[in-house]
């Protein structure tokens, strides 16, 4: 059961992020970059970038949510990712998983 949770809120993140870059005009080099950020996180990166999708990810699901949405886009994880565990997404107080272009600044 959480396997097939995880697995649908991955694959609903992600139709969610390719519907945004066809309807944005994404090139092929044009990649999303993912982070697992707060509250207060995600509404920086909001207002710094447009366009941007957020989800929130309960904790428990959060880490794994993340790791195969990074799969799924053949991006890799960080040093820091890599050593990220669920104590330290409750710790951090991690909530939500936000994609967006750092080629698309908000103006």
């Amino acid at each position: 059961m959480k396997e097939q949770s995880i697995e649908n809120q991955t694959k609903m993140y992600l139709y969610d992020l390719m519907n945004t870059a066809k309807e944005h005009g994404f090139k092929t080099d044009d990649k999303w970059e993912l982070s697992m950020v707060t509250d207060t996180e995600r509404i920086k990166i909001q207002k710094d970038y447009y366009p941007t999708i957020a989800t929130k990810v309960i904790p428990e699901f959060l880490l794994q949510v993340f790791h195969l949405a990074k799969l799924r886009l053949n991006l890799s994880l960080n040093k820091n990712e890599e050593s990220m565990d669920n104590r330290n997404v409750v710790t951090n107080e991690l909530n939500y998983i936000v994609a967006f272009n750092p080629k698309r600044p908000r103006t």
